[in-house]
């Protein structure tokens, strides 16, 4: 189990204050800053996760839970009719996001917004968002990192030109969210709306021949 390295600004910053609360005012005082340090380091953990190479299949890039299945035109990246997965993120769920497949970064933007509820249908169009499109030369995925109402930053490790390995992380949101996989109409969904995913470890979709 790693911690994120944006988290231990959080994290130390808690920890301190816990420690200042315990010293001048004593130990009933300094449990709800200590319960928040807790907190902190339990939100931006990153567990290890292995998972088999399989260039047919596309991981969840995110956990949490399916909240949406749509198809609808993407007009952004891929050009073409797709399909849209939108798993929402609870502030209990591992908030590191991950790449479903092998692929260079193609496309990049990253776009201000309002913090509607990551649960409501609008936040896709209305909230702080980014993008990123995978191109590995047989399939083409857009990515989509939308804040919520407790989100109020994006984080990316990553840029135009980065090649992004099955798994590998990329980035997280900051305090509760969704992450919107949108994939071409040649990729089987084997995922169902209210399912529960796993981030690298679920598969989400599935390349018919």
């Amino acid at each position: 189990m790693k911690i994120v390295k944006d988290g231990y600004p959080f994290i130390i910053g808690a920890v301190c204050v816990t420690t200042a609360v315990y010293w001048f005012f004593g130990a009933a005082w300094a449990v709800v800053p200590a319960v928040i340090a807790v907190f902190f380091t339990y939100f931006f953990r990153n567990p290890s996760r292995s998972m088999p190479y399989d260039p047919d299949l596309l991981f969840s890039p995110a956990d949490g839970k399916v909240m949406e299945i749509e198809d609808f035109f993407d007009d952004e990246y891929l050009n073409e009719p797709a399909i849209k997965v939108t798993v929402f993120l609870s502030v209990f769920s591992v908030h590191v996001n991950r790449s479903p497949i092998d692929g260079e970064i193609k496309y990049q933007q990253y776009t201000c917004g309002q913090f509607v509820p990551a649960y409501e249908k609008e936040a896709s169009f209305e909230n702080e968002r980014h993008a990123i499109g995978l191109d590995n030369g047989r399939l083409r995925v857009l990515v989509i990192q939308v804040a919520g109402i407790l989100a109020r930053r994006i984080v990316s490790w990553v840029t135009l030109g980065h090649k992004l390995k099955q798994g590998e992380c990329y980035g997280m949101i900051k305090f509760g969210s969704s992450t919107e996989l949108v994939v071409p109409k040649n990729v089987e969904i084997t995922v169902r709306k209210g399912d529960t995913v796993i981030g690298g470890i679920t598969v989400m979709g599935r390349v018919k021949e």
